[in-house]
């Protein structure tokens, strides 16, 4: 075995402590994976000369943050928390980033439930700023995929989301089982090659908000196939054919419904011609 396989017994989670808070490398990389966004955001608002003011983006990145945090949270409590019951009814820990009197952060984030949030916050900040809500999916269906790229590393380097057993050379060891490294297959098949479908798809764009169905049906299809890697939740398991994981089935359905969406919107934008 050499260094790459046992990364996890020499690599710290940790990168620093303040004063004796630690700093883990998977919040500077979501951190990363923000600041990324808006960047790239910011320059395609720029160069397709959209119709937002300087100060609203930013603004917007706000009201969408505090629906990502809201909604990936409350959505791994109701999709896959074993403690269902026990935060709906005692609901002021649901961020508690104390156990024991230790300070562990918050742990247990779901992607589809900060889909779910993310969406209710752009869809309340367009009613406030009177900006078109099809724009603003669009302008984010091409500005996330490479940020989440950084999401996946810092899952990576937070030792999480580990993948399924293997006897491949480039393994990771976890607990003395090697394991694919499934969190940069999702980097890279959920991150850089939805990115470049939608990019490249934003020459055929024919209706507002289009790209963002593309990155919902792209995402969903990549994601099925990046857990054919990854271990199923050990609260969950397999919840079809000892193979199927959640996350694939409500990826697969994440497809599904953004393909019915799309004929819906491209037939009612026909008949406008």
């Amino acid at each position: 075995m050499n260094s790459w396989n046992n990364i996890y017994d020499t690599f710290n989670p940790v990168a620093f402590h303040i004063f004796s808070i630690p700093v883990h490398w998977y919040g500077m990389m979501y951190v990363l994976a923000l600041l990324t966004a808006l960047g790239i955001a910011k320059y395609f608002i720029k160069k397709d000369k959209l119709d937002f003011k300087p100060n609203e983006i930013d603004a917007y990145f706000i009201y969408v943050e505090i629906g990502v945090i809201l909604g990936a949270r409350l959505g791994y409590i109701l999709f896959y928390d074993t403690q269902t019951l026990y935060y709906l009814s005692h609901p002021w820990q649901i961020f508690n980033p104390f156990a024991n009197g230790e300070f562990v952060g918050i742990r247990g984030m779901s992607y589809h439930g900060a889909v779910i949030g993310f969406v209710i916050g752009s869809y309340l900040f367009s009613r406030k700023y009177k900006v078109s809500f099809g724009m603003i999916m669009d302008l984010i269906a091409v500005s996330i995929p490479l940020a989440f790229v950084f999401g996946r590393i810092g899952n990576f380097l937070n030792q999480e989301l580990v993948g399924r057993e293997t006897d491949v050379s480039w393994g990771i060891l976890v607990d003395g089982v090697l394991r694919h490294p499934s969190q940069l297959y999702e980097a890279f098949l959920e991150g850089i090659l939805v990115f470049v479908v939608v990019y490249s798809y934003r020459k055929y764009k024919k209706f507002s908000g289009e790209l963002a169905l593309v990155y919902a049906f792209s995402y969903g299809i990549f994601r099925a196939i990046a857990e054919i890697w990854r271990a199923p939740d050990v609260q969950i398991g397999y919840i079809c054919c000892d193979a199927m994981t959640l996350g694939q089935g409500i990826s697969l359905g994440m497809s599904v419904l953004s393909a019915v969406l799309w004929v819906y919107f491209y037939n009612k934008s026909n008949s406008k011609i």
